[in-house]
């Protein structure tokens, strides 16, 4: 584990884990970081433990003998939880479980592989556990994490061709009571108790603490045997609350951020996440405490990938050290995250993980709000269209994301609709997306944006809108369900919608056989093509190249078989007039692979000359 030095003098150097429970057979170790000033116990099932203040106010506590299975609590002077650190815990949470982590391995987990992969090369499939499965008639444990280790799923993922899960947030969390399961309940998470245990929620036994664990590695280890990596949504930024935060019950108001009054007073708690406090990555030990998280996450789970849920929100430094510790196991696994905030932060923009710093933040990529709201209109206003809807003035905010959001000699900044200057170094640190949980899926903004579209045009515009991602330089990312159509019936904030509107819709897949094709198909011409995916700046710079074209429309070509791509070039039209538009072209024989709704690499026919004719609200590729 990462360790951190408490004491700057050098002679008097400290180290210490967040590791809170240290089990042996003959005796288990208590350690908890707390006030100086405090009481502190350790509150097991039949005794109380006192606990010893030690150097840099950490206090421990030795039990004898062999404590397996025994509850505990911290009592710090008189709050009582679980520590900050518990990594296995009672039904919701409320109590620390000594355990033996060996305890909870399924069989053959110490030969399981993770899934790691060059950023470039990963496709991001973001799912909520219980939106994935709890509609699904094959499913034998809907809604819980063993129904990613069930046939039905593992063959949808493959099939599909993404390489990569997004789960949402999946560690224990507040707002679904775990011992009334059998009652209508939903939340997508993001209210943190304890962040190094999974849910009980999604376990077939939330009382049994060792369940939620083993379950979880099948989980993983089922994606990983199919070849998906698995990447675990962290929301360090804020706590479900501060009053019952273990945060605050371990150590008062170290670990949240206070805002400032005009006179230099402390005005309250820091509200940069929307949610009532902001936590202080830049303290020293909340910065130990989100490095030891991660790492756990990636030792004791095998997890490949972290998305850092208002990334804006942390510092700079913070998300340096962890990208730096996670190097240390694997340079391969993934870092992206939200880089915004949800409102003002105790801590200047210019330090925290804000989007225009991500070119500070090497190998740690962000979203693209550019390249989706060009696409489908602001996040502010459901009604209003973009490019999509033929509104005016979208082209170079979309041109500016399918170039990776770098710095690219054709992109007019001055035009672009959020940044006014490159943000990412390279094209790899930008996440190209449409629509993702927090807000209206593709299929419902396009109705909400263009009053009386068909459902044929609905069709159309949502292939259109996945192709624009999908052959994006960056890391494309995609929202479970919206290869089935995927509704939420208008719902905008959905995350404590019941079932009925977050459940996907299994049906649609045999309803609209060529949606889901059409996307199996995008995806692996993309895997396919290095030229959809240069890691390099200079090779984006070099080899794309975007064409003269009309309004509501955007040409490429991708030249000189980049990236050694085997097809020499490659032009791309998207276009979303409602009629057919002429665009012109270097003179030259193409095959045609994505025209009128459908792809086939093998080619769907040839076109000659200077000059290609594209179907309204469609892609056209073309490659010689």
């Amino acid at each position: 584990m990462i360790a951190l030095i408490l004491s700057a003098c050098e002679s008097e150097q400290k180290v210490f884990h967040f590791d809170e429970m240290t089990y042996s057979p003959s005796e288990t170790v208590f350690r908890l970081f707390a006030p100086e000033d405090a009481t502190c116990y350790v509150v097991m099932d039949d005794e109380v433990l006192p606990m010893t203040l030690g150097a840099d106010s950490i206090w421990t506590a030795t039990a004898k003998g062999d404590l397996k299975g025994h509850t505990y609590q911290f009592l710090v002077n008189k709050s009582l939880s679980p520590g900050v650190f518990a990594k296995a815990v009672s039904v919701n949470g409320e109590k620390g479980v000594v355990v033996d982590m060996r305890d909870t391995n399924p069989e053959g987990w110490e030969s399981d592989q993770p899934v790691r992969r060059m950023p470039q090369d990963i496709v991001v499939y973001e799912m909520h556990h219980r939106d994935f499965s709890v509609n699904q008639p094959l499913a034998q444990h809907p809604g819980k994490f063993l129904a990613l280790t069930e046939p039905w799923a593992i063959e949808h993922l493959k099939e599909l061709g993404i390489n990569a899960v997004h789960i949402l947030p999946s560690y224990d969390y507040g707002s679904v009571d775990e011992t009334r399961l059998n009652e209508p309940q939903y939340n997508w998470g993001y209210d943190p108790v304890n962040y190094n245990v999974p849910e009980g929620g999604y376990s077939t036994d939330p009382y049994d603490p060792l369940c939620r664990i083993r379950e979880f590695k099948q989980m993983v280890q089922a994606l990983h045997k199919a070849g998906i990596a698995v990447i675990l949504d962290v929301v360090y930024n804020h706590t479900y609350d501060i009053d019952h935060s273990n945060f605050q019950r371990t150590y008062p108001d170290y670990y949240y951020r206070k805002a400032t009054a005009p006179d230099g007073e402390p005005s309250g708690y820091s509200n940069g996440s929307g949610c009532g406090n902001e936590t202080a990555s830049e303290k020293p030990m909340m910065r130990l405490f989100m490095i030891e998280s991660v790492m756990h996450w990636i030792n004791e789970y095998h997890i490949d990938g972290f998305r850092f849920d208002l990334m804006g929100c942390h510092d700079i430094e913070t998300m340096n050290a962890i990208r730096k510790a996670v190097d240390e196991i694997d340079p391969n696994i993934f870092i992206y995250g939200e880089g915004w905030s949800a409102g003002a932060c105790a801590l200047p923009n210019e330090q925290l993980g804000m989007k225009a710093n991500i070119s500070k933040m090497p190998r740690i990529a962000a979203f693209s709000d550019e390249i989706r709201d060009a696409l489908r209109g602001p996040w502010s206003d459901n009604a209003m269209g973009a490019f999509l809807a033929c509104a005016p003035h979208c082209e170079e905010s979309l041109k500016f994301g399918i170039a990776g959001c770098i710095d690219h000699p054709q992109v007019d900044m001055s035009q672009v609709n959020y940044s006014k200057e490159p943000w990412a170094a390279e094209p790899t640190q930008m996440m190209s997306y449409v629509s993702c949980h927090d807000d209206m899926c593709l299929t419902d903004r396009l109705r909400a944006s263009i009053p009386g579209i068909t459902d044929d045009e609905l069709i159309s515009l949502d292939l259109l809108a996945q192709t624009a991602v999908f052959t994006s330089q960056g890391v494309p990312f995609m929202l479970s369900g919206e290869e089935l159509l995927r509704t939420k019936l208008g719902v905008h904030n959905s995350y404590e919608s019941p079932d009925s509107i977050n459940r996907l819709d299994w049906e649609n897949k045999a309803r609209y056989p060529e949606v889901f094709d059409y996307y199996k198909n995008l995806i692996a011409l993309r895997k396919n093509h290095p030229a959809f995916r240069m890691a390099r700046t200079v090779l984006v710079q070099q080899h794309l190249e975007f064409l003269p074209s009309p309004d509501y429309t955007v040409a490429y070509r991708l030249k000189d078989h980049a990236a050694d791509d085997s097809w020499g070039d490659i032009i791309v039209v998207l276009n979303a007039n409602p009629e057919v538009v002429g665009i012109d072209i270097p003179d030259g024989r193409y095959t045609v692979v994505c025209c009128d709704n459908q792809i086939d690499e093998n080619g769907l026919g040839e076109v000659s000359g200077n000059r290609v004719m594209v179907s309204p609200q469609s892609a056209l590729i073309i490659h010689n």
